[in-house]
């Protein structure tokens, strides 16, 4: 006869962490019955003791009976958590989320120091993916990658050996290949988002969004790389499927993508024509962080236009919502770039200025290397100018450093470019001669 225990006190819970098998096995000895007990006239002592050894899977309707004649909850038997305690973390993950991506980043970051270990509690893999997978995004807004990496490489490890479907697989796989883009592991990165698009693409479930991001991101790899040809299809690709889901904030970093693309490309006009209308979408939705972006790369085209005093404003522009917003590093890329025109146009001292509080803003900032090389070679070139060339070799040195930080041949060509005018205005030929070469040398082996 079976036994109703739904009233009868538990003397011991079981830890959530269990299989199933194991939990009913602790919740049955900690009720004071036998399996034959709670078999009753319904089941066999034998499928019971299937059940404990995990040599069958009970079906939702079994695990619901069993719950009830235990006295738990049938979420806590199935999974090792309360259908209501699940329910309150989904609630806190959906939170975490929002805050994300409204830029509340401080604010996620907080929600998910007590998220991450909650969900490792529950022992529930989905949940501990959606919490890790969280919280590196979060990480990885912060700045703090190496965080990042070691949150999103547990999740890789949870997605690669569970009952996940590719698009889960996916979605971790492109936040670990953003994540090491920006530690300019660019290699790395791109095999990560080519596995990730290959995942998505075989899955046959909609993928719409979660492709147009990977192709976002691999168009950067192969704009890192110089084969801007590769970039601007994938950026193509990209911006297609963020009109066809109708998502403007997938718009305008498609369009964000697709101007920097014709940067690169010396297509300036077009690059200008994208960068505003990236602006706008991204005015539409009241993102003063992209807004800014926008503004400093707008500012940076029209003076490769020859519209320097509009350049200027643009910057200056930039510069003032950098500081609104608490962007030292897109405050620092807008003074960068103001330091680049003032070189250009003969104001060195301005320059200088300018170079030297750019790496103040970017001191710390290992995921802005490239900006920080820069930066390093506008200071070079404006000691140079100056005739202080042991302060120019320097800054020349910690550039060619900085930019071998980043794997890339031609922002290095650029360092030894501008040593072998050092080393010109210094009278030594020999050595200018073998600093040129080794530039040339560098840059036969970029695409173009």
């Amino acid at each position: 006869m079976t036994r109703d225990t739904t009233h009868r006190p538990i003397a011991a819970a079981a830890p959530t962490g269990l299989r199933l098998g194991e939990r009913l096995r602790q919740l049955r000895v900690a009720a004071g019955l036998t399996q034959s007990d709670l078999a009753g006239e319904r089941f066999s002592k034998e499928y019971v003791s299937q059940i404990e050894r995990g040599k069958t899977r009970p079906t939702r309707e079994t695990i619901d009976w069993l719950a009830a004649n235990l006295g738990v909850d049938p979420g806590f038997l199935a999974n090792g958590v309360a259908t209501d305690e699940r329910g309150r973390l989904e609630g806190a993950l959906a939170r975490g989320e929002a805050l994300l991506e409204a830029g509340s980043v401080e604010e996620a970051a907080a929600e998910y120091d007590v998220l991450v270990p909650a969900a490792r509690a529950t022992g529930l893999p989905e949940l501990e993916v959606r919490a890790l997978l969280g919280a590196g995004r979060t990480q990885v807004r912060m700045g703090a990658l190496r965080n990042a990496l070691e949150l999103l490489n547990e999740a890789r490890g949870l997605v690669e050996s569970g009952s996940f479907s590719d698009v889960d697989r996916a979605e971790v796989f492109y936040v670990l290949g953003v994540c090491r883009y920006q530690l300019n592991s660019v290699q790395t990165a791109l095999a990560l988002l080519n596995e990730a698009l290959s995942l998505a693409e075989r899955s046959g479930l909609p993928s719409d969004t979660l492709r147009s991001n990977i192709l976002s991101w691999r168009s950067r790899c192969w704009r890192r790389q110089r084969d801007y040809e590769a970039a601007r299809e994938d950026i193509e690709r990209a911006l297609q499927l963020a009109e066809d889901v109708n998502d403007p904030r997938m718009v305008g970093a498609a369009y964000f993508q697709a101007s920097l693309v014709a940067d690169r490309e010396g297509h300036w006009v077009l690059a200008r024509g994208y960068a505003e209308k990236a602006r706008a979408a991204y005015e539409l939705l009241s993102d003063k962080i992209h807004v800014g972006q926008l503004t400093n790369n707008l500012g940076g085209l029209n003076f490769l236009l020859g519209n320097t005093d509009e350049a200027i404003v643009l910057l200056k522009e930039a510069f003032g919502i950098a500081l609104e917003t608490g962007r030292d590093a897109d405050a620092a890329q807008a003074v960068s770039s103001l330091a680049q025109i003032h070189l250009r146009t003969g104001n060195v001292d301005q320059a200088e200025e300018q170079a030297r509080h750019a790496l103040r803003l970017l001191d710390g900032s290992e995921d802005y290397i490239d900006e920080i090389g820069s930066a390093q070679l506008v200071l070079g070139r404006s000691l140079l100018e100056q005739d202080r060339l042991e302060e120019a070799e320097a800054a020349f040195t910690s550039a060619e450093a900085s930019f071998g930080q980043l794997g890339s041949a031609s922002h290095r060509a650029a360092a030894w470019v501008a040593r072998g005018d050092l080393a010109a205005r210094r009278g030594d030929d020999r050595l200018a001669a073998h600093l040129y070469r080794t530039a040339a040398e560098a840059l036969q082996d970029v695409r173009f």
